[in-house]
């Protein structure tokens, strides 16, 4: 009998499906997943030993910021992608606040057709919403690749701010997928602004940006989505009360939590000045507590780094003049599975949030599963390998992380993208070959 062939065998690792982890071959045939078990007596073009190593759906992070168009010298969308596929990521979702806005089907396309050469792992685009493209976003949302309309309900620069309850409501009323939302009340912000002044510590950031601001934009934008019935994602969610206030949503809303929210408190900002400004704030203990029941608790659907690179120059401002984001696409994978190796989370909850997740809040397609059919997408990582992360191991031309110095026990080893090695062992291998993600209900490319 003539024994079944593969393009690549993945051999006796710890295979993390949707229905538990067990010890089990892989066979991939055409970029897809083609049957799971005992296959030693398969032949393959390319066989792994796996052994010793989980074998992970390929990991997604769904919330970064490539910034292309903008500053080559912060990052590009081949710098963001392959420092993704060094840290074990095989998709990222894209946001649309770069130099030029992605807000119109023009510019859509030219960003789509911008990836081909030139990404590393497979990309998801955000359609940003704003005051001039509201009629649009009906027909927009539903373009090829576009994994959700992003809203800036509070915190934007140019012309993505959509902050009043009259704007809001037509937004939610032009389409029908599921809108992700940055939830920070913009009246508040301004009215708390002269309360500060040049020069303060960095940790005033989290006063300025307090609680009940967060508080006041999700309550608005759960009432607005209870009126009109669009269902909502609200991203990072930084805060206790929002978190329990969300649970009483969970038929029109879905929830992400980033890695800084569930790793860092307030100490961050004596320690590292304005390496630790974002939006929202880093906030103390009780805020770090609470998102952890959150996922013990299954009220996050989605974890995310919020990857959003600035220069060192431009962090080392005085606050509030220092530029607000950090970057994390590489270092996500390797602390989350630290905080698995340390007993905050299983690995299989880490997939649910890192893979099946994401694929269920944005609709992509043939991703975040290791099933039969699905795309051959997979991180396979170390749980007992204990590494630093530096900042001369990232691909990102800023070139620091605010965990430079960090150990974490477990670590990505190898990152395969449609059956194609892209990553092992932090080299990089082949060119770049990452397609757009496919999303449910939109024109497929």
């Amino acid at each position: 009998m003539t024994a079944e062939r593969f393009d690549l065998l993945l051999r006796g690792g710890h295979v993390v499906t949707p229905w538990g982890v067990e010890t089990a071959d892989v066979g991939v045939r055409d970029g897809r997943i083609v049957t799971l078990g005992d296959l030693r007596t398969a032949e393959a073009a390319e066989t792994l030993d796996c052994a010793g190593l989980h074998v992970l759906p390929g990991l997604i992070d769904p919330h970064v910021h490539l910034r292309d168009p903008g500053d080559p010298a912060v990052e590009t969308i081949e710098t963001g992608t392959k420092a993704a596929i060094l840290g074990g990521l095989a998709a990222v979702f894209d946001m649309p606040n770069t130099a030029k806005s992605v807000i119109s089907r023009e510019i859509l396309d030219e960003k789509r057709a911008f990836l081909a050469g030139r990404a590393w792992c497979d990309v998801g685009l955000y359609v940003g919403a704003s005051k001039k493209n509201i009629g649009e976003l009906a027909d927009l949302e539903l373009q090829p690749n576009v994994c959700a309309v992003k809203v800036f309900a509070g915190s934007s620069t140019g012309d993505l701010l959509v902050e009043d309850d009259e704007s809001l409501e037509a937004v939610m009323r032009s389409g029908r997928r599921r809108i992700c939302y940055h939830s920070e009340d913009e009246y508040r912000l301004q009215a708390r602004k002269p309360m500060f002044t040049p020069g303060m510590p960095h940790r005033n950031h989290m006063e300025w940006r307090d609680v009940e601001t967060a508080m006041l934009g999700t309550k608005r934008l759960m009432a607005i989505a209870r009126k009109t019935g669009r269902p909502a994602h609200i991203l990072h969610v930084s805060t206790a009360e929002e978190l329990a206030y969300l649970r009483d949503f969970r038929d029109i809303c879905t929830v992400e939590v980033l890695l800084n929210h569930l790793t860092q408190t307030d100490e961050a900002y004596d320690r590292l000045g304005g390496l630790a400004v974002m939006n929202p704030p880093i906030r103390d203990q009780r805020h770090l507590d609470a998102a952890w029941a959150a996922v013990a608790d299954g009220t996050v659907d989605c974890i995310g780094s919020d990857h959003a690179p600035h220069s060192l120059a431009a962090k080392q401002r005085p606050w509030p003049d220092t530029a607000a984001g950090l970057t994390g696409v590489q270092t996500l994978v390797p602390l989350m599975l630290d905080h698995v190796t340390s007993g905050r989370l299983s690995i299989s909850r880490l997939v649910d949030l890192m893979c099946a997740g994401p694929a269920r809040v944005y609709g992509a397609l043939n991703k975040g599963r290791l099933a039969a059919g699905y795309d051959a997408d997979f991180t396979l990582v170390d749980l007992k390998r204990q590494r630093m992360i530096r900042n001369d191991w990232l691909a990102t031309p800023a070139g620091w992380t605010p965990f430079d110095g960090t150990i974490c026990t477990g670590w990505p080893t190898m990152t395969i993208i449609r059956g194609h090695v892209a990553m092992r062992e932090d080299e990089v291998l082949g060119a770049p070959s990452g397609k757009p993600v496919s999303f449910a209900d939109t024109h497929r490319a």
